[in-house]
């Protein structure tokens, strides 16, 4: 479904990616690893097109998209949960939702506000809330929530559960362990490596602006030397 091939992507006149490829598969949850400032995030931030690359090329359903606009890219069927979750504060739970509703990927079956509340029962709770006055965690669903509304075929989430609650972690997680079992494509970057390698199907590390390792994702594949050497753990 999506194929980076050999990207490079900076900021200013230096870079900070390192020519990443990787893939995400139809169905797939795919994990990206590694320790802060690694290029993770400008990763995911090149699939998009908020940074775009400088070279190298991305495939979305055999289309190539590195030169298009982010809202182009959005419109292809690819949902951001951006680092710092970006809702809009000052609009209920429900109008977060519907401000974005659409349904890009042409979906039989089309996330509604009432089907996203399902998998997250909390914010049908605080619907009438602004978004502002909501605890990280409950901002952090609405924030997945909200990409879920314009019904992706591939969710890209930056930080899925950082500095958030256990309880709050573990409904997030139940969450997306819920969109996985439907089939939603989805890469993802979070530092619980027990979580995020229990419920993807492969990882990949990166060092430096470059990916590093790849394997399928099983906490035995992710041996103490190699999280003591790129994960810092």
């Amino acid at each position: 479904m999506l194929r980076l091939e050999n990207i490079k992507t900076g900021y200013d006149a230096g870079l900070a990616v390192f020519g990443v490829t990787l893939e995400v598969r139809e169905a797939e949850v795919v994990a990206l690893l590694g320790r802060n400032g690694m290029g993770k995030t400008t990763t995911i931030r090149s699939i998009i097109g908020l940074t775009p690359p400088r070279s190298g090329k991305i495939f979305f359903n055999d289309r190539e998209i590195q030169k298009l606009s982010s809202y182009k890219i959005a419109r292809l069927g690819i949902g951001l949960v951006p680092e710092g979750r970006q809702i809009f504060p000052t609009l209920s739970v429900r109008e977060n939702l519907l401000a974005v509703a659409a349904n890009y990927s042409k979906n039989s079956d089309p996330y509604s506000v009432d089907r996203v509340f399902s998998i997250f029962p909390r914010l049908e709770e605080r619907q009438k809330q602004k978004g502002g006055s909501l605890s990280g965690g409950e901002q952090q669903m609405l924030a997945i929530a909200r990409a879920l509304m314009i019904n992706p075929s591939l969710l890209l989430l930056d930080e899925a559960t950082e500095g958030l609650a256990p309880l709050v972690c573990k409904e997030i997680w139940e969450g997306l362990d819920i969109l996985k079992q439907r089939g939603l494509s989805i890469l993802v970057i979070d530092k619980d490596i027990e979580a995020l390698t229990a419920i993807s199907d492969r990882t990949y590390i990166m060092e430096k602006g470059e990916v590093v390792w790849t394997g399928v994702s099983h906490t035995d594949n992710l041996t103490t030397e190699l999280k003591m050497r790129y994960l810092g753990v």
